[in-house]
């Protein structure tokens, strides 16, 4: 009996998987030459590494170290860029000759890591270089070290439709608990790495590092070819099942690499003060999720929540232009903020008994507009008006200020490393809260309201209350969130929630996966890492940057971090790539 039946199929030991389906259309035609494409991109790969790249010097920085050889000084005579290169090619020759679970999928993402580097270099190269003229030189010289490495890439791509795509291969190994756990914290020591490593390639993304831009995007396009890669093999989905059935231990580790982040190559006061950012905006995103990705309301002024939290705050912080010139601890404030903003929360909720779609949205929208116009003109004197409330004190523990440098023995943290620390602890409360309510009889009353609100009533579930309820909880969260940022901030401008922002909030929750807690915090990061690491292209900043949301959009609707029920909604077709846990087997017993 198999396990839609009724019964859970026998335990396996290693990968499942099918074999490749047959290509249809032209590339039919080529299935016979699967394997010769395949090995002639990497070959081609290889050889577009060692290639010249530019007929110029580029500049003192990063890039003449990439563009020339260097064999008596780095292993394989490359750096950077060309490093990564040539180790596609050779992944990809090895992948083309040795059968393994899920090649096909494998080579194509190696493929498409291929075209993203060789197009980034490719573009900038030609661009620094006035056109033409990075490519050719007067002698007649030709730097053919970018066209010869893309058509390696697109032979790739090419060889791996033309086998046909086989379903990603599911890894069933079950290992003894403790090296399950070990494996599980390597595996996390290493993302840590690539976070630190994600941060700082290129460099701050100042405008006067011109080519920080192009490393930063190169380095991107190459772990995105290789986390693809990792997918593609079955091994991420694994190590996901392996982290669920180590709940606990998984999020502790997560949580100690968190911390552990001011300790790499991130540990500036840039990065501290960039990361304590998405930090703040990660835990509104998360409350936002509870409104829009389990309730399914569509709120278009959630900012004004967070920026309600922070003009409480900055009111009983003890700043000099505040309104009540009272100084409260730092714990009280954030609880009185989040009950505030809950309050205001409720009262935009309760519009939400009659109007839903388009109609909550304009409703929500205009309750954003009317929190910013009157922070605008100082209403009551609350919010200073365009004068904002400055000189908000910072946080301190023990007599030690969280803005303040901070060394310990040998060991020297930037400034701005306490309210980091601070920040990821409210996150993870934030994510805390968010798990158990989702988890929950509440949150199955979001979720079939999300799906069907009339079925929901139907069924006996009080949709008006438990929908105010959504906004309430939301915006306490944001209200906590707002506390932190006005005293981290140390200035609280209306400016700063501004409609804008509420939108960046929206498209964090939807990018990163509605309903998850890992979608709104990578949602977040990634809207304040890319502008940041962008600035250098100046006006083409915001035009590379809406690309990229098209480009995620496009390949990923279902967000980077989707859960099991939008995968099957909007991505059908990858519906085996949900681990078998997370699929309910009904006994045959208990169906009707």
């Amino acid at each position: 009996m198999t396990a839609t039946q009724g019964t859970p199929a026998p335990p396996r030991r290693g990968p499942r998987h099918a074999a490749p389906e047959a290509p249809a259309g032209r590339l039919a035609a080529l299935a016979g030459m699967a394997t010769p494409l395949r090995v002639a991109g990497g070959v081609l790969t290889i050889l577009g590494t060692y290639l010249p790249w530019a007929t110029f010097v580029l500049n003192e920085g990063a890039y003449p170290a990439q563009a020339t050889l260097e064999f008596f000084t780095v292993p394989f005579g490359v750096t950077g860029f060309r490093l990564h290169l040539l180790l596609f090619g050779i992944a990809a020759i090895v992948l083309a000759l040795v059968s393994v679970p899920g090649r096909v999928r494998i080579l194509r993402a190696i493929g498409w890591g291929v075209v993203a580097v060789s197009v980034v270099n490719g573009l900038w190269i030609a661009v620094s270089g006035g056109g033409l003229g990075a490519i050719t030189a007067a002698d007649g010289g030709i730097a053919f070290g970018a066209f010869v490495a893309l058509v390696g890439g697109v032979l790739l791509l090419v060889g791996a439709a033309a086998g046909g795509l086989e379903p990603t291969p599911v890894w069933e190994w079950r290992l003894n608990p403790w090296l399950e756990r070990g494996l599980l914290l390597v595996v996390f020591a290493l993302l840590l790495l690539l976070v630190s490593a994600v941060l700082t390639s290129g460099g701050q993304g100042s405008a006067a590092n011109v080519y920080a831009g192009a490393v930063f995007l190169s380095f991107l396009g190459a772990v995105g070819g290789l986390l693809a890669a990792l997918h593609a093999s079955g091994l991420l989905t694994w190590v996901g099942v392996v982290s669920e059935r180590h709940r606990v231990f998984s999020v502790l580790v997560l949580l100690a690499c968190a911390l552990l982040l001011p300790l790499t190559g991130a540990g500036t006061e840039y990065w501290m003060t960039v990361a304590a950012n998405i930090g703040v905006y990660a835990a509104t995103a998360i409350g936002l999720n509870i409104v829009v990705g389990l309730a399914g309301l569509l709120d278009l002024g959630y900012v004004a929540f967070l920026g309600i939290g922070a003009f409480v705050a900055a009111n009983f912080s003890g700043a000099t232009a505040a309104q009540f010139g009272i100084a409260l601890p730092f714990p009280l404030v954030m609880v009185i903020s989040a009950v505030v903003a809950g309050i205001f929360g409720a009262i935009v909720g309760s519009p939400t008994l009659r109007v839903r779609g388009d109609y909550l949205a304009i409703v929500t929208l205009a309750f954003g507009e009317i929190f910013v116009r009157s922070a605008q003109n100082n209403i009551g004197g609350l919010t200073g008006g365009s004068n904002a409330i400055p000189g908000i004190p910072p946080v301190s523990l023990f007599g030690t200020a969280f803005n303040d440098e901070i060394t310990i023995g040998a060991l020297e943290l930037p400034p701005g490393v306490l309210y980091y620390v601070l920040i990821v602890l409210i996150v993870a409360a934030v994510m805390l809260v968010f798990a158990n309510l989702k988890n929950s009889r509440l949150g199955r009353a979001w979720i079939a309201i999300r799906e069907d609100e009339d079925a929901a009533r139907a069924m006996g579930v009080r949709t008006g209350p438990i929908k105010i309820l959504a906004f309430l909880i939301g915006a306490m969260l944001a209200g906590l969130a707002g506390a932190f940022f006005a005293h981290k901030t140390a200035t609280v401008s209306y400016e700063s929630f501004r409609f804008l922002e509420s939108v960046t909030l929206l498209a964090a929750v939807i990018l990163g996966g509605m309903g998850t807690i890992p979608g709104a915090v990578l949602g977040a990061s990634i809207l304040f890492v890319l502008p940041e690491k962008l600035r250098e292209f100046a006006d083409y900043r915001l035009l590379l940057f809406g690309l990229a949301l098209i480009l995620i959009m496009r390949f990923r609707p279902q967000g980077l971090v989707p859960d099991a029920h939008r995968r099957a909604e909007l991505a059908p077709e990858t519906v085996e790539d949900i681990p078998t846990a997370a699929i309910p087997v009904v006994p045959a017993e208990g169906r009707k």
